[in-house]
């Protein structure tokens, strides 16, 4: 056999190599798009959607299996605002849902004319307009996926940005991402749809983590805000001892009750709104799972709880109505389904120190339904009315009918060509290039449980303010600034003060925010231009043809 030379080796070696194998003699799966979206929320399919409706060939690499982000993993009564500002592919995703509900198939366990009709701060099925904001979770799923399948969307699932090494960068620009199990995708341009900003962080993007002080943007909700009380989830003048012990600072303190001090009001700290799952339930006996006792449940996470109980508390979901007899349960009061300050984390972490962070979440969830529904410190009437609920049995049937996503309520925000604060959102500085509008309050859960200086439990940041008016976001708070990254758009971790953010972070804005990206992305490809360089005047009158309300 004649001898293969150490040069024929190494030309074999390149051509696999450039072929996409490896010595374990497996393919590496590439893709090529003109755009490549990076994320499995609402407004990432808002983006495909849009670039499709142009001619463009698209991808979404999603993280998860599942598709449309919190309005489909139990964010069903729906944070609105004024209806009037939600227009273009935003709007038709509420009539799609409204169509949905017209026909009688649709209401199993209950008649359309028993559902009652009540939305948050608008009717919930409004004739109007033809949309519907309020919906049980399988069906805004469905529709997100009928948008796939109708225009014919390439989506990877189950696949996560290798965070550390899978962000290939030349002269400013995403060149390609790879995953962690190899599939890599070369693009024109980039979308980071995710709630994290995986992307963005990955590429070099300045973002930031946390509340910013007043006196960064001149704002007044931002920042600390000790013995700031809006919307009621705080224990009041309740006067409830932190201590293991009650009123005994040598016990320690009970679980879930932190031992650092609030900073002064305005200044600016790490921590960010408190998470939970917003979890799909019913009390429709034949689709009801009974609430069960979690692994590694432990009654003592919940003593603070019970000495609000004794306190008189007793309201144990806050929910609105879904269709179905069905509720969206939310955070209701000073101790609910809001985690708070365990989420600081979150947003850097590794994916193992987020699956932690998650399941820690999920237990104490499940834990504090389970409280509620057998310990005997809850009165006995409270209890009965909690067991007539459960878990709904046709949601989430792949994942133990728990919501497939927490509410990343905030997490990291670009610091990008413009920051929306308060002062744009009420309407006292201008906007000079709008995309979208947004009209829902100034709302941020707790962010801190500490004790007072008068020996008390007490949560702080809670803000809800109401805005003035409908108020414009700008073409800036979606891209980077362009030194740093020129062919890259970020719609849901977009740059934001943590005042402003509460109100932008609302689910119909980021379908909105999505198509405006789609719509900048397709247009720079149309000119062969860069996405800074795309003529604002040319993208306000393609945004108003496709029907996005700007003014």
């Amino acid at each position: 056999m004649k001898r293969i030379s150490i040069r024929t080796l190494a030309i074999v070696y390149l051509i696999l190599i450039s072929s996409g194998f490896g010595f374990a003699g497996k393919a590496r799966k590439s893709f090529i798009a003109d755009v490549v979206i990076y994320g499995s929320t609402s407004p990432a399919i808002m983006s495909a959607v849009q670039l499709a409706r142009m001619k463009k060939h698209v991808i979404i690499v999603c993280p998860e299996m599942h598709i449309g982000g919190m309005s489909s993993s139990g964010l069903s009564f729906t944070d609105v605002g004024n209806k009037n500002v939600v227009g273009g592919l935003s709007r038709e995703f509420y009539q799609r849902i409204y169509s949905h509900y017209q026909n009688s198939k649709s209401w199993n366990w209950q008649r359309k004319d028993e559902f009652g009709n009540v939305g948050q701060g608008t009717k919930a099925m409004d004739s109007e307009i033809k949309a519907m904001w309020v919906f049980e979770p399988h069906v805004a799923e469905k529709v997100f996926e009928d948008y796939i399948k109708e225009n014919k969307i390439k989506i990877v699932r189950n696949k996560w940005l290798d965070r550390k090494d899978g962000v290939e960068m030349k002269d400013g620009k995403i060149v390609s991402i790879t995953m962690l199990t190899g599939e890599h995708f070369k693009g024109k341009i980039f979308i980071d749809a995710t709630y994290e900003g995986d992307l963005m962080a990955a590429a070099g993007v300045s973002y930031t983590v946390g509340r910013e002080s007043n006196s960064m943007y001149n704002e007044k909700w931002n920042g600390n805000q000790p013995n700031i009380f809006h919307h009621g989830h705080n224990f009041g003048t309740l006067n409830i001892s932190p201590y293991r012990i009650p009123n005994n600072a040598a016990s320690g303190l009970l679980p879930r009750i932190s031992s650092a001090t609030p900073g002064k009001k305005g200044e600016g700290d790490h921590r960010i709104q408190a998470y939970c799952f917003r979890t799909c339930l019913t009390d429709v006996k034949e689709n009801r799972v009974p609430f069960k006792r979690p692994e590694n449940y432990d009654s003592t996470q919940y003593e603070l709880l019970a000495r609000l109980v004794e306190k008189g508390w007793s309201t144990p979901l806050g929910a609105g109505n879904l269709p179905n007899r069905k509720k969206d349960a939310n955070n209701k009061g000073a101790f609910s389904h809001d985690n708070i300050g365990m989420n600081y984390d979150y947003p850097e972490a590794s994916y193992e120190e987020r699956k932690r962070i998650l399941k820690e979440h999920e237990t104490y969830q499940k834990g504090l339904f389970y409280f509620y529904a057998t310990d005997t410190r809850v009165p006995v009437k409270v209890r009965e009315i909690f067991n007539t609920w459960g878990l709904s049995k046709n949601e989430f049937v792949d994942n133990g009918n728990w919501p497939y996503q927490i509410y990343v309520r905030e997490a990291r925000r670009m610091i990008g060509e413009s920051v929306i604060t308060e002062n744009e959102v009420q309407g006292e500085a201008p906007v000079l290039q709008p995309i979208g509008m947004g009209a829902y309050a100034i709302d941020s859960h707790n962010t801190h449980r500490y004790v007072t200086p008068e020996g008390f439990v007490q949560n702080e940041g809670d803000i809800g303010v109401g805005v003035k008016k409908p108020y414009q976001i700008s073409l800036g708070v979606i891209l980077p600034k362009r030194q740093q990254c020129s062919n890259l758009i970020v719609s849901a971790a977009l740059s934001s003060s943590h005042s402003a953010f509460g109100s932008v972070r609302m689910e119909p804005v980021f379908m909105i925010l999505g198509q405006s990206a789609g719509t900048l992305a397709g247009m720079a490809l149309d000119r062969k231009m860069g996405l800074h360089e795309v003529p604002y005047s040319d993208l306000r009158k393609r945004l108003q043809d496709d029907k996005q309300i700007l003014e």
